[in-house]
C-alpha cells in the first residue's frame, strides 16, 4: 500500500511512529536506556526530524507525487497549487505552521538530553541544532523550498559541532 497524501496532522504522525521514530528507540536501546519518558522525547525529536525532512524536500517529494502537508491544514492553499509550486502568502502560512510545530518538537525533545550519558548527549543535542538549522534556513528564505533545498555545509557541520559542546 502506497500512500502519497495525509488527511490529518495526526495520520503523519502515525507514519513517523512507525519511520521514524524506533530509530530513536534503538538507540536508546542500544545505550541501554529503558525508559517511557526518554522514549517520548526520543519520539518528539524523530518526528521533528522526519518533518523537517519533508519540509526541506518538499520539491523532491512533488516528483514522486508525495505530498507530507496535512491536507485539513492546507485553507486557501491546494494540492494543485503546490503541484504547480505556486509560492504565495497561503503557502507560506501553511509551512510557517509546519516549521512552529516542529520546532516545539525538537524543544521538547531536549528534554531527552538529561537520560543520556555524555558522549550520546552531545550526538543527539548536535543533530537536533541541524534539524533546526534546516528549519531556520526555510525561515530565512521565506519558506520557499521550491526555488532552493536547505542543506547542512561544512562549516555549518564545524559550527553545530561547536555549539553542541558548549
Amino acid at each position: 500500500l502506497k500512500v502519497n497524501r495525509y488527511n490529518t496532522f495526526d495520520e503523519i504522525l502515525l507514519y513517523c511512529k512507525n519511520s521514524a521514530n524506533p530509530v530513536g528507540r534503538l538507540i536508546l536501546e542500544l545505550n541501554n536506556i529503558r525508559d517511557e519518558e526518554a522514549n517520548y522525547y526520543s519520539d518528539e525529536i524523530c518526528t521533528a526530524l522526519q518533518l523537517t525532512n519533508f519540509y526541506q524536500d518538499v520539491s523532491i517529494d512533488l516528483t514522486r507525487d508525495r505530498v507530507y502537508f496535512p491536507l485539513d491544514e492546507f485553507g486557501n492553499y491546494s494540492t494543485d497549487k503546490l503541484f504547480s509550486k505556486v509560492y504565495d502568502n497561503d503557502y507560506k502560512q501553511l509551512m510557517k505552521k509546519q516549521i512552529e510545530r516542529s520546532r516545539k518538537m525538537f524543544e521538547n525533545g531536549r528534554n531527552l538530553l538529561k537520560f543520556l550519558n555524555k558522549r550520546l548527549k552531545y550526538q543527539i543535542k548536535w543533530t537536533i541544532l541541524g534539524g533546526e538549522l534546516i528549519l531556520t534556513k526555510i525561515e530565512k528564505n521565506s519558506y520557499n523550498v521550491f526555488e532552493y533545498r536547505p542543506k547542512v555545509t561544512k562549516i555549518d557541520i564545524i559550527r553545530l559541532i561547536t555549539k553542541s559542546v558548549i
